[in-house]
């Protein structure tokens, strides 16, 4: 099992990340993903890469810092971007919900600061790892203005949400989506309109990865604590039973998904 997109290089990790680490890799994860959501957090990821062997790195900044994005900021991206086990850009999009601690960060400059992204991505030649939350349409057409650049396979929406219509566009423009914990809870999340596990029915297989988005999104029994990639094996159970397959079905096929996207 793979988890696709945690943050061990956020606060929550600074004590026991390395018990963290290797208490996912005993209870079966193959490979950590850790994504950067700034230029501090993308640098931390970056750093950790170099002190386990399945441990890779998704550098970018966050929907939500991008009005702290300083002079200079995508030069240091795209540094970031050429260092090894670097794997993709991310998580970068567009996010329309209002956080308590940010509100809703200026539209016109997180386009600017995706569309940005997107194209050191081209340039970089590495997959996208998308954040989107009430921002849909906007993504979709962003991203439509590069869909000859793209590479073949795109990259993946992360965490992934919204209704039937959206995740087909996505999928025809070639996006894998990503799953995490909160596939576990039960009702809709703020705003949606469309269930997870029906999302995940109606999304083949063949186009899912996993991930935890640690120390966030706890799955059930364990929601209200920190989550941690070990966790990502809840979610592939849960997979598994939404689509009346085995786990190891799961385990295989998004394992072989989220390798194909990052050319792990």
């Amino acid at each position: 099992m793979i988890d696709a997109h945690c943050h061990l290089n956020f606060k929550a990790f600074d004590e026991d990340y390395d018990a963290v680490i290797k208490r996912a890799f005993n209870a079966g994860v193959e490979i950590i993903i850790n994504t950067g959501t700034s230029i501090e957090s993308s640098q931390k990821a970056v750093e950790l890469t170099q002190k386990y062997k399945n441990l890779y790195a998704i550098v970018g900044i966050h929907p939500h810092h991008a009005d702290k994005a300083t002079k200079g900021w995508d030069k240091e991206i795209d540094a970031l971007a050429k260092m090894p086990k670097v794997v993709g850009i991310g998580e970068v999009g567009m996010d329309y919900y209002s956080y308590k601690s940010n509100g809703i960060t200026d539209p016109k400059l997180q386009r600017v600061i995706f569309s940005r992204q997107i194209e050191i991505s081209i340039a970089n030649k590495l997959p996208l790892q998308i954040h989107g939350r009430h921002a849909g349409i906007d993504i979709l057409e962003i991203i439509s203005e590069y869909k000859t650049q793209l590479l073949e396979v795109p990259g993946m929406f992360h965490c992934f949400a919204g209704n039937m219509d959206y995740l087909e566009k996505v999928l025809n423009l070639g996006f894998y989506v990503g799953f995490d914990g909160n596939i576990t809870y039960k009702g809709l999340a703020p705003g949606e309109d469309t269930a997870l596990p029906d999302l995940i029915a109606k999304t083949p297989l063949g186009r899912i990865i996993t991930e935890t988005d640690a120390p966030y999104l706890p799955p059930v029994p364990h929601r209200g604590s920190r989550n941690e990639p070990s966790y990502v094996i809840i979610v592939g159970n849960s997979i598994a039973k939404i689509k009346n397959t085995s786990f190891d079905v799961v385990n295989k096929t998004t394992s072989d998904n989220a390798k194909r996207v990052f050319k792990l």
